[in-house]
């Protein structure tokens, strides 16, 4: 958990941080964007790649190097002179979340009795909404006190101390089923792990094409000072553990339904933004709103793939990871060009409107919500 949640507040700091890095190299909110379109389509390719490459290592030995090398880029960042130099680091980020991601995400079930495999996931996924309640909003707090390279550098000594973390507590993990491409392969032929990239694709663009441009909105539409976004970005977060362990609670009573209803509360929250989010109040609500459907996503989505491939637990975190990676990446940049060239509003209505495709999708699926693991492992 805290490896991954070192990986996700490295990975999202830039939103909480655009628009200073953005003054910095005298680059547009669109192009500052490119900090998050790069790594995840890193991570898309560098989940089967990597993964594939080293699948005979032992697990603990891939986390703890791939630990130090996040380490590296989150220094390499805070010292770019440049902003390609910016660009190599998150290249570098891109790389860590492939493989760490496809590795850890899936390692509760070598890590505790059979009995808790379900409360271990959610604890293992609970940081992602810890990165977004815990790390963006001190990250912001950091670059406003103190300016944007000393966030990067706490989070930087942060991660080598999971490091340290991971040698001394981890038990030697070696490989068990080796994660191929002819497996892989295989997988994609399933419908479930079909019909599970085609919502993750929908959610994920969604949410990831316009959470990232969510300072510029508060900051220009709700004329909010940079204390009271970080506040909210901090609800925002809050609300997502909240959604994340909730989800944990009901996804194995129906996957489907908790996957629709958490894709329609984000279609809910950013429709309505551009509304009523003008004036703090709204747009506070809506972002814990928003926080609240968001934070069940990866626990959704995990499950998912996990149950459309249950004897290949390592190779179903490939293919989340990869999906989600891309799509996050895609969808960032996607809301870039929109932002550049319309305005943070119309980034949140197209957004929504993909999150309310991602529900009609969801409807589309056939069997009750109940039927999950047989439906999806079929």
């Amino acid at each position: 958990m805290a490896g991954i949640f070192s990986i996700v507040t490295t990975e999202i700091l830039p939103i909480g941080l655009l628009t200073p890095i953005g003054t910095s190299f005298r680059i547009s909110d669109g192009t500052a964007g490119l900090m998050m379109t790069i790594p995840g389509l890193l991570a898309a390719v560098a989940a089967p790649l990597v993964t594939v490459a080293t699948a005979r290592l032992d697990r603990r030995l891939m986390l703890c190097a791939l630990t130090l090398l996040l380490a590296l880029a989150d220094f390499l960042a805070a010292a770019a002179p440049a902003y390609w130099v910016m660009l190599v680091s998150r290249v570098l980020v891109g790389l860590v979340i492939g493989a760490f991601w496809s590795i850890g995400a899936g390692l509760a079930a070598r890590l505790v009795p059979p009995a808790k495999v379900g409360t271990a996931t959610s604890v293992i996924f609970a940081s992602v909404p810890l990165g977004s309640v815990l790390g963006v909003p001190a990250g912001t707090l950091i670059g406003t006190l103190a300016g944007w390279r000393v966030a990067f550098v706490v989070f930087g000594v942060l991660t080598v101390g999971v490091f340290v973390a991971l040698v001394a507590v981890l038990p030697p993990l070696p490989a068990e089923r080796v994660t191929s491409l002819a497996v892989l392969r295989g997988l994609l032929r399933g419908t479930g792990i079909r019909a599970g990239l085609a919502v993750t694709i929908l959610v994920v663009a969604a949410h990831f094409g316009t959470y990232t441009y969510v300072t510029p909105f508060l900051r220009e539409v709700t004329h909010a000072d940079p204390g009271t976004i970080t506040a909210f970005l901090l609800a925002y977060g809050g609300a997502g553990i909240v959604g994340n362990f909730v989800a944990g609670a009901t996804v194995t009573r129906g996957l489907r339904r908790t996957f629709a209803v958490s894709a329609g509360l984000l279609a809910a929250a950013t429709l309505l933004l551009p509304v009523v989010g003008g004036g703090e109040v709204g747009a506070l609500g809506l972002l814990i709103m928003w926080g609240l459907a968001y934070g069940a996503v990866p626990v959704c989505s995990q499950t998912w793939f996990a149950h459309a491939a249950p004897g290949a637990t390592e190779a179903a975190s490939v293919l989340f990871t990869s999906s989600f990676q891309a799509t996050l990446s895609v969808g960032a940049l996607l809301g870039g060009v929109v932002v550049d060239a319309t305005s943070p509003s119309t980034v949140l209505t197209l957004g929504g409107s993909v999150a309310v495709l991602a529900v009609l999708t969801m409807c589309l699926f056939g069997p009750a919500p109940g039927t999950a693991r047989r439906s999806f492992g079929r």
